[in-house]
């Protein structure tokens, strides 16, 4: 029995049937599949965190508070400064990726090395800024004194700047007056058989207390925001009264456990999604490293194609889109 196949005309359009959809390659295509599919990924995760930042608006972390430091600059506030140094960078290096890609249509090998090793650089500098702020942002600033509600209660004194008085935090080192009865952490050694317990705060909640209340310029803050935008402080009386009977841990730094800045939810979505983005951006190093040392060995040289390099590049900008949203959930928002 002879079998007809019935032509419809469209086998060599678009999405008839023809082996180049779009007009890109195979590899080109599921790079572009790979970019949707993780850009949804990516949109439910700051989605979450949109919904948790609306939930607790009125004690969610001020970033200008809290991403102040600047690299061999201790001990002086700089706001989000260096956060726009490192977006800078990444954009540059997007910059740097676009010329390559042009190098490579023009089968400029030189330029496509050039350009390709400037956004390594680009990348791993990125990568680096970004692991320093990890690592500050864990070492924590100020400290901070953890409620039996989970509340954080933060320590400073009013300050006259240009003729206004303003809150100036202080940190729990420069408080703490040492008391007698402090408890020796437990180990294998002198603890129970074969456990141990997480390390003990610098300072607990009594020593505290006692350097509040040998200080009469100090008050505690709390991680509520007032009519006014800014951070609740509280009277010298309520200060004391506070930390006396609600006071429970001494904070320093930022984990999945622990915020000195305010509710712990910041920070794990801050590791979680910082941390995500940060390695899509290492293994984006890796792969521009692998394609430079093919474009010095001549690789698609001798293909007569830097498709390659324009594959990666896709993921690259990628990447940078995606710390721009990143950038303006956590830093601007």
């Amino acid at each position: 029995m002879d079998s007809t196949v019935a032509s419809t005309g469209t086998e060599e359009k678009t999405w008839g049937g023809g082996n180049r959809p779009l007009r890109a390659s195979y590899g080109k295509l599921m790079m572009w599949f790979f970019i949707v599919s993780d850009a949804l990924t990516f949109s439910g995760f700051l989605a979450a965190y949109g919904f948790a930042r609306f939930k607790f608006v009125n004690e969610w972390p001020i970033a200008d508070e809290v991403f102040t430091h600047v690299p061999f600059l201790h001990g002086q506030e700089h706001p989000m400064i260096y956060v726009a140094f490192m977006t800078f960078i990444l954009i540059m290096s997007s910059v740097t990726m676009v010329l390559a890609v042009d190098a490579g249509h023009h089968m400029n090998k030189a330029k496509v090395t050039f350009y390709m090793f400037l956004t390594i650089i680009g990348g791993a500098v990125f990568v680096g800024s970004q692991a320093w702020e990890w690592a500050t942002f864990i070492q924590g600033d100020y400290g901070a004194v953890q409620t039996n509600s989970g509340n954080i209660l933060q320590f400073g004194e009013y300050v006259n700047v240009d003729g206004e008085e303003k809150f100036k935090r202080i940190a729990i080192e420069d408080i703490a007056i040492p008391v007698a009865g402090d408890r020796v952490e437990h180990d294998r050694s002198n603890g129970l058989w074969f456990t141990e317990e997480a390390p003990l705060p610098l300072f607990s909640v009594d020593e505290i207390y006692t350097g509040l209340a040998a200080n009469d310029n100090i008050r505690v803050r709390t991680q509520y925001l007032d009519e006014d935008g800014h951070k609740t402080v509280l009277s010298r009386s309520e200060s004391l009264r506070q930390i006396k009977e609600n006071g429970k841990l001494v904070v320093k730094g930022a984990n999945l456990k622990v915020n000195e800045y305010g509710p712990t939810l910041f920070a794990d979505l801050f590791f979680f999604i910082t941390g995500f983005h940060g390695f899509h951006v290492t293994v984006g190093v890796i792969l521009n490293i692998i394609i430079f040392f093919n474009v010095v060995l001549g690789t698609y040289e001798r293909r007569g194609s830097y498709e390659m390099v324009e594959k990666v590049g896709l993921y690259w900008h990628f990447v940078d889109l995606v710390w721009v949203f990143v950038f303006t959930f956590f830093y601007l928002v």
